[in-house]
């Protein structure tokens, strides 16, 4: 996934450019950047910003856009007219997710937009995003709703929506005691999505919230996950903030080093020669557990499927923890015995394939699903696991894969096992 972040620079690294650059490479995504301006500022105050020419901002975008695949535009801090009018120019025509974080003030008290700009962020900005994250001072300055009681916001929400935004987050409501939520509107309905108040100032919780949402975009999840998302990964980086300075603690953007190497293996996956043709008809799941998952609910997955399209094989859909049943099953009952063991992926059944296996010396199990007791086929999901357990209860060392030549309306199938993403890729890849 390749994001493009245009927005400010902030030497603390808590906020702007540098936050965005963080926060996308937690996420397992490429980053991409433009920058608008250079300011001075650290987690006491804000002391300095200079615009770069609109020359050098076209100029940056031109670079990143001409030659990498953007998946997603977020930006942040434009500062004045002209700035603005540049980027509206480049991408009025973009056919690319925009998301608009409208900063106008720095936590540290700075000011991220001249107030004569405002108006043309308003009429050239927000019509082209996809999503808009004002807080709620930002929501007011650009709807002119003051915001005092939570309908307040939902009238904000419709006048941002009239001017142009598909979607819009207003984040940092505090209208329910002990709460921060954020009110989501799609131009249909609304949703506020609370959160545990954290005590206590952090500098960078908004950008890291918008690239969060530009993830959750690009993975095609709806707006309202996006927001629960974005909600969570904040909240994370919210309270693993550490004060590296004197004045207020700086949000870290925690790497689940499961989601990213999950999400590394599967593009892998898709760039294995012909390995389209290894895709069953109820598709393919890649997971990965957590070290001593207990339920499917700590093994991450595709909430969809690693689909075959045309010569190609791609992921419909995004990663998330329960995302699989079927595939999350088997390593369940296999960590279960082989605690080592916490990823796998299923392919077509094929006696070649097995073959080719069996060739380079790989561990084999199957089980029989003629044999399976009727306590089980009745009981949805139920049958994998009972699968996997008989296919390995005499077993002292886990098997490369396991495999099952079907049952009536059942597929046949071959599920590889391994300790990692890139163990089972690396098994898939010798027979190839």
């Amino acid at each position: 996934m390749n994001i493009l972040v245009i927005g400010g620079s902030d030497p603390s690294s808590g906020a702007g450019i540098q936050s965005d650059v963080l926060a996308a490479h937690a996420l397992g995504a490429n980053c991409f950047s433009a920058i608008t301006v250079i300011t001075a500022q650290n987690s006491r105050r804000f002391s300095y910003a200079e615009p770069v020419s609109a020359k050098s901002v076209e100029a940056q975008i031109d670079s990143v856009l001409s030659d990498f695949d953007i998946d997603a535009i977020t930006i942040g801090m434009v500062y004045d007219n002209i700035i603005i009018k540049k980027i509206h120019a480049k991408l009025k025509d973009a056919k690319i997710p925009i998301m608009l974080d409208p900063v106008i003030r720095s936590t540290t008290h700075g000011m991220l937009l001249k107030k004569d700009a405002i108006d043309t962020l308003r009429s050239l900005l927000v019509p082209i995003c996809h999503v808009m994250t004002p807080n709620v001072a930002e929501a007011e300055a650009l709807s002119g709703v003051k915001i005092r009681k939570f309908e307040d916001l939902s009238k904000a929400a419709k006048i941002l929506y009239g001017l142009g935004a598909k979607n819009i987050i207003i984040t940092g409501h505090a209208f329910e005691k002990n709460k921060i939520s954020d009110f989501v509107y799609d131009g249909k309905r609304h949703e506020s999505i609370s959160g545990k108040k954290i005590p206590g100032q952090n500098h960078g919780s908004g950008c890291k919230f918008a690239v969060a949402v530009s993830y959750g975009v690009v993975q095609k999840k709806n707006i309202f996950d996006c927001a629960k998302f974005a909600k969570q990964f904040t909240y994370d980086s919210i309270v693993s903030a550490q004060k590296l300075g004197r004045g207020i603690k700086i949000t870290q953007a925690n790497q689940d080093k499961i989601h990213a190497e999950l999400a590394k293996s599967i593009k892998q996956f898709e760039n294995l020669q012909d390995i389209y043709t290894y895709i069953p008809e109820c598709q393919t799941n890649f997971v990965f557990a957590k070290p001593k998952a207990k339920t499917t609910v700590d093994i991450l997955g595709v909430s969809g499927r690693i689909v075959k399209a045309g010569n190609r094989a791609i992921t419909a859909g995004s990663l998330e923890y329960g995302g699989s049943r079927h595939v999350a099953s088997a390593v369940l009952a296999m960590h279960k015995k082989f605690p080592k063991v916490r990823s796998a992926l299923n392919i077509k059944y094929d006696e070649a394939t097995i073959k080719a296996f069996a060739k380079i010396k790989a561990k084999i199990a199957s089980y029989n699903r003629m044999l399976e007791p009727k306590s089980t086929k009745s009981k949805e999901n139920s049958s994998v696991s009972w699968g996997v357990t008989y296919a390995i209860q005499n077993l002292t060392t886990p098997p490369d894969i396991i495999y099952h030549k079907g049952d009536f309306g059942k597929e046949p199938m071959i599920i590889v096992f391994g300790m990692t993403p890139s163990d089972v890729l690396q098994k898939i890849a010798k027979i190839l």
